[in-house]
Parts: structure tokens; sequence; C-alpha cells
């Protein structure tokens, strides 16, 4: 999981990131959007192929505010995307728009709303080198396994209603980082509308708390992908093994596997340990998974 000791690495190479982040999403620039009516407030420039927008929607708490992409002209399969602890930006926004270019109608959605709207830090390297984890800390922890649950509840409520959405298939959800266990308490809260779950470099899916994310697999009936980041492993190798077991107990589909080479949180592009080759990987899995559970 992050540690103030891994963002004090990072925060040390945050501008090679920031330079590095910043020529990549430059070269795709162009490649969105157009501006439609979500039922929130939208905002967006244009394009043939996508369409893209802030949106908002209320919860139990407040008012929720995320990022809404999705294939103009087609009804869509869905995905709740749970964004890692430097929380909604533009590498998210590039993710998500990476898979709505694939035919998924995608929210990423601002966990910390209970606090703050919008984009909190430019990219990874803001969050690393400005006291990101200093600042988001009092926001986590309002994020109680309750309130989890009820976010995913008001977010899925929100995507089946929205026109473009094909609310007869199954919606997928992935989260990073924190986001990890994310997926699994909306898969137990929404078994009958989650059918495909990923984590990527999770952390805390397996505690020994009475609410550790894992003792929910019961309550699911999503098809899984854990991408676990090899120190991850190393720091608990056990997990791996207590997940599959969870799963087999069910008859529930779970591919879980360690990526070798990979850091936590390699998986998004403006992270100081991006590993292309990996993340590219977990990616192509993701995909496969979405296509074969969520039809």
């Amino acid at each position: 999981m992050c540690n103030e000791q891994d963002l004090a690495r990072w925060a040390h190479e945050a501008s090679m990131t920031r330079r590095s982040f910043a020529g990549m999403a430059g070269a795709g620039a162009g490649a969105v959007v157009l501006t439609g009516a979500l039922g929130g407030c939208v905002t967006g420039p244009y394009d043939n192929r996508l369409t893209e927008g802030a949106v908002s929607f209320s919860t139990a708490d407040g008012t929720m505010d995320g990022f809404f992409v999705r294939p103009s002209r087609m009804s869509s399969p869905t995905v709740l995307f749970w964004p890692d602890i430097a929380g909604l930006r533009e590498a998210k926004r590039s993710m998500a728009r990476r898979l709505a270019g694939r035919g998924y109608a995608v929210l990423v959605v601002n966990p910390y709303y209970r606090d703050v709207s919008g984009e909190q830090f430019a990219d990874f390297a803001d969050f690393a080198g400005n006291g990101g984890f200093q600042k988001v800390k009092p926001w986590r922890e309002k994020l109680t396994a309750e309130a989890i649950m009820s976010d995913a509840t008001a977010a899925v409520g929100f995507l089946d209603a929205q026109a473009e959405v094909d609310t007869a298939r199954g919606i997928g959800t992935q989260g990073y980082c924190m986001g990890g266990p994310f997926t699994m308490r909306t898969a137990a809260s929404l078994p009958d509308r989650i059918g495909a779950a990923a984590s990527f470099h999770g952390g805390g899916l397996v505690t020994d708390q009475p609410n550790s994310p894992h003792l929910l697999v019961p309550q699911m009936k999503a098809h899984y992908l854990f991408a676990i980041a090899e120190n991850d492993d190393n720091n608990q190798p056990e997990a791996k093994d207590v997940l599959r077991d969870a799963f087999s107990q069910v008859g529930l589909p779970a591919e879980i596997e360690v990526y070798t080479g990979a850091l936590h949180g390699w998986c998004p592009p403006d992270s100081t340990v991006y590993h292309e080759a990996q993340a590219e990987r977990a990616w192509s899995r993701l995909l496969v998974l979405f296509e074969n559970a969520l039809a």
C-alpha cells in the first residue's frame, strides 16, 4: 500500500514523471470528445467518437462529482472507476477515455466529495511532492465500509438512469490502490448489477478486521481480476492465497496474479513507478475480463 516512505521516494522523482506524463497527455489530446446532457453539470470539447463531461449526483451524504465518458453513438455497458489515493485527475480521465474507446461508458468518481470537489492534484507527482498524504488523510477517514457501499449504490443508480447505458448488461468496476478494496465493497453491495471487478495494486484487500473486504466474497456474483504488485506480495504473501480460497469456496472465477517487477502504483501513467509493459498486460487482462463477464 501507499505509505509516507514511498511518497518521499516518489516525490524525489516527481519532476521526471511530470515531464513524461505531460508528453503523453499532449500526444493523446484531440482524441476526444463531444459534450452531451448527462444529468449533471457537463463540460467538454468536441469529437465524433466519445462524449465526456463532468457530472454530479446525489448521495446519502451530499453531492458526488466525477467524470463520465462514453461512446457517442451507441448504448454501452458501464464501468464504475475508483481512483487511487491521489483522486480524480487527468491520468484517470485519460485511462477512462481509453476504455470508453473500447465501447464502455466509464464513470470516474471523486471519492473525496464529502470534503472537496473535482481535481485536487494535477498528477501523482503533485500529490507526492506537496503533502498529498497529509491533505487526504482526513478525507480518507470518512471512507468507511458503509460510506463506500452507499456511494457505490448512488453511483450505479446514476449510471442506470443514463439513456446511453445498456442496463441489460452487468456493470464492471475497477479500482487502483485504495480503490481496489472499494471494488470489492461495490461488488458485494450490488451483486445483481456488478458482473465484473478488477483491483490493480489494491491495498487492504485482506485484513484481520471483521469487515475485511475478502470476507465479502460470498455476497458477490462478479468475476474478478486481482493484479498484485510484487512488493505488495512481498509484504503480505498470504493475501493472494486467502483471496484464491475465498473465491474458490463460492465458485466464482478470479484471476489472481503477482506482476513481476511491478511496484505498488505501477498502472497509472503519471505514477513514478509506472511500468509500461506490466501496465499494458494488466490492461489487456481487464479487457478480457469485461468482454467475458459483461455479456
